[in-house]
């Protein structure tokens, strides 16, 4: 199983509040409640239900569609 997660676009440095987003599961069934989460709480997410963390690298500023 892998967990597919990104960090959150709208959280600014030094910031309390959870910082990664699930984007997606392959490979099982996971119900996922929470919408943000801490990467200690995905490290135990993953560790429980044996699954990878895919660590995804956000998409550069000149590479984004513009509208």
């Amino acid at each position: 199983m892998k967990i597919f997660v990104r960090e959150r676009q709208k959280v600014g440095a030094g910031v309390k509040s959870p910082k990664y987003r699930i984007v997606a599961v392959t490979g099982g069934q996971i119900q996922v409640v929470a919408t943000h989460f801490r990467k200690i709480e995905l490290e135990m997410i993953a560790k429980e239900v044996g699954a990878e963390i895919v660590w995804l690298e956000p998409v550069p500023d000149d590479q984004k569609k513009k509208h």
